[in-house]
Formats: C-alpha cells, sequence, structure tokens
C-alpha cells in the first residue's frame, strides 16, 4: 500500500479484517501491528471475536473527551513512526474525514492523509476456497427458498385464485424461508414484479395481485455467514406470448454467450459487452441500461463490475454476478441473473436453478 498505516473505517473492510461487525468501531493497520477501536457497547462482544493478532483498544472515555482522544491517538501514530495515513475517502463523511484530521495534527509531525478507497476491497475481490465454499453455500439456500415461492406460485394457479397473491406476499416470504432455510439475512431487499411491473428493473413489491398471464421476475439473494448470494428468474404463468419468448430468448443467449467466455484477465468492459453487444444488435439497446454483473462477497455490490467504466482485469478466484436484460416499458422486462466463479480457464456457474423456457412455464 502507498502509506506507512491505514485507517479503516468501511464498515465490511474492518469485518473481514477482524471478524468483527459492530455499527461502531474502525481500525488502525501498521506495519507491524493491527488496531480495532470500539466502545463500551462492543467491547466484551469484540474480545471473544476478533482475531488473536489484533489490539483492542477501548474508546468509550476518549471519545467523550477530545483531547484525551487526540493525545491516544497521536501516541499511537508516533510509536508507529507514521508520516504518511491512507483513508478510505469513498466511506468517510467530510465530517468524519475533518474529525481524524484534527485529532491526528500535531505539530509539523502530523500525517499525510493520502486516498487508499478500494485497496481492501481489491483485495477482497479474490476469494478464498473457504469463501468460494461459505458462497455457494449462501447460494444454495438462496435456490432452496426459490423453489418454494415457485411451488407457492404453481399452487395459486392450480387453485380457485380467490385468495389473492400480491407482489409484497412474495416478497415477505421469501425473507421468512431464508430465516427458516438458515440464513441470518436477505442480502437486499426482494424484487418481485408481476406483468409490466418486471419492466422495472428496480420495483418495489406492493399489493398489485398476480394475474394468470402475469410474466413474474424475482430477484433476491440471503446471507449466509456474512456472505451474499444473489439470482435473478423469470416466471411465466401461462404459455409465454411470441414476443415474450422472443425477447426472453434473446437475454438467456447473451447471458450464455458471457457465462461461456469469461475467464481471468478479461476486463470488466469486454465482459459486459460479451452480452450487450447481442442485445444491442437486436434492437435493444435502449431497453438495456444497467450494468452486466458485479463482483460478490461480504457485500452484495462488490469490485469488479461487468461494465463500460471498469477497464481492470476480473482475477481468477472472483465472484460475480452475469445479468443481462430488457426492459419493455408498459409490458414487462426479462432479466436473468446468475453467479459465476471465475476460473483461469473459464468459469464455474454456482447457479443452479433452471433457466430454459420451457422450464419456468408454470
Amino acid at each position: 500500500m502507498k502509506s506507512d498505516a491505514q485507517l479503516i473505517t468501511n464498515k465490511t473492510n474492518v469485518a473481514y479484517l477482524s471478524n468483527f461487525n459492530g455499527s461502531s468501531g474502525f481500525m488502525l493497520l501498521t506495519k507491524n501491528k493491527k488496531y480495532l477501536f470500539t466502545d463500551f457497547r462492543y467491547i466484551e462482544r469484540a474480545k471473544s471475536i476478533i482475531k488473536k493478532d489484533i489490539e483492542l483498544v477501548n474508546i468509550t472515555r476518549v471519545w467523550r473527551n477530545p483531547k484525551e482522544l487526540a493525545a491516544s491517538w497521536q501516541k499511537i501514530l508516533k510509536q508507529h513512526k507514521i508520516k504518511t495515513l491512507g483513508v478510505e475517502e469513498s466511506d468517510l463523511t467530510v465530517n468524519r474525514y475533518k474529525k481524524f484530521k484534527k485529532i491526528s495534527k500535531n505539530g509539523k509531525k502530523s500525517p499525510k492523509f493520502v486516498d487508499i478507497s478500494d485497496e481492501i476491497e481489491s483485495i477482497r475481490a479474490i476469494k478464498t476456497s473457504a469463501e468460494i465454499k461459505i458462497l455457494s453455500e449462501s447460494q444454495a439456500i438462496n435456490e432452496r427458498v426459490f423453489l418454494e415461492i415457485k411451488k407457492i406460485i404453481q399452487n395459486w394457479l392450480k387453485s380457485d385464485r380467490k385468495k389473492p397473491l400480491k407482489e409484497c406476499d412474495l416478497a415477505w416470504l421469501i425473507k421468512s424461508f431464508a430465516h427458516e432455510f438458515g440464513a441470518e439475512d436477505i442480502s437486499f431487499d426482494p424484487i418481485v414484479g408481476f406483468g409490466p411491473h418486471s419492466a422495472r428493473p428496480h420495483h418495489e413489491p406492493d399489493q398489485t395481485p398476480l394475474k394468470k398471464g402475469d410474466i413474474v421476475l424475482i430477484d433476491m439473494g440471503v446471507k449466509y455467514k456474512g456472505y451474499c448470494s444473489d439470482m435473478t428468474r423469470m416466471l411465466f404463468t401461462s404459455t409465454p406470448t411470441p414476443k415474450q419468448k422472443e425477447i426472453y430468448n434473446l437475454v438467456l443467449e447473451a447471458q450464455e454467450n458471457a457465462i461461456n467466455k469469461i475467464k481471468a484477465g478479461i476486463s470488466g468492459i469486454d465482459a459486459d459487452k460479451l452480452s450487450r453487444d447481442i442485445i444491442d444488435k437486436a434492437g435493444y439497446k435502449e431497453q438495456y441500461g444497467h450494468a452486466g454483473g458485479h463482483g460478490i462477497g461480504l457485500d452484495i455490490h462488490e469490485i469488479p463490475s461487468l461494465a463500460s467504466g471498469y477497464k481492470g482485469p476480473i482475477k481468477e478466484n472472483t465472484i460475480v454476478t452475469v445479468e443481462p436484460g430488457i426492459y419493455l416499458e408498459g409490458e414487462f422486462g426479462v432479466r436473468i441473473e446468475d453467479m459465476i466463479l471465475v476460473t483461469k480457464t473459464g468459469n464455474r456457474n454456482l447457479t443452479k436453478i433452471a433457466n430454459k423456457i420451457e422450464e419456468i412455464t408454470l
């Protein structure tokens, strides 16, 4: 790194480096020592979970006295001869940045602040074998939840359909099943869109009832042992129309082309183009307005990104989503999303749920 020490304030990075996930805490990484700073509310919890090579610093008292905090902080900086301090500028508010500047000020010996945004994220992007296992397990739970939701829709279609089945009902059930099947949380609020709502990429589920003939978009993920999963699947509640079939198969072709060709070393922009070019050439460029995928791990959106703005390489042992889509306002939309593990020679798809049109027509 380009600094003598690093101030880590991003909560996910703190959790990654220390195992501590409390709402109040930050770290200082020096060349030969790591510190975790937190307050009274979390001290006992931190003692039981942080890694053995980390020194825990109780800041309960010094937070109440800015001068005492500055003296304590400067003592550590002086001890380690810190001349340049890396800070995560993309995480810090202006107010908090100024506070750290203030407590670090010690005449001519004040350290120079340099931006280290994304440096820890770049390390996090490459998953260990243990992380890959957990992410695979997270996705397995996610798929189990999806199959339950699919079954509920199928049973509703076979019923007299007097009791409405609403978007918000399914969103709530996704959360309930996630908990029941061993997840500690959801990765993000589920996206459930019926009919025309499927054309809204990030639709918020509402009271809209399902109707036979609706196309259904479900984008969902769970958190397991801190790690996120993510998947989007479409369901047809009756035989798809010719137009629905055309659009769905086009998106599927675009996604499969990307999955078949992504491997370590490809740039984010080129990975995105593998699916985007197919959709653009078919005349739907304006109906595909989001990135083609993203890294995933402790956060639902991590680097690398499958997007025109990401020119860096996608490295071996990163896990990314591949999720092209076409959205026809007022009609319907289609997005298909899988999680893949990028390898040296290709990739391994961690998503096992069927996506052929005959397999998703209920």
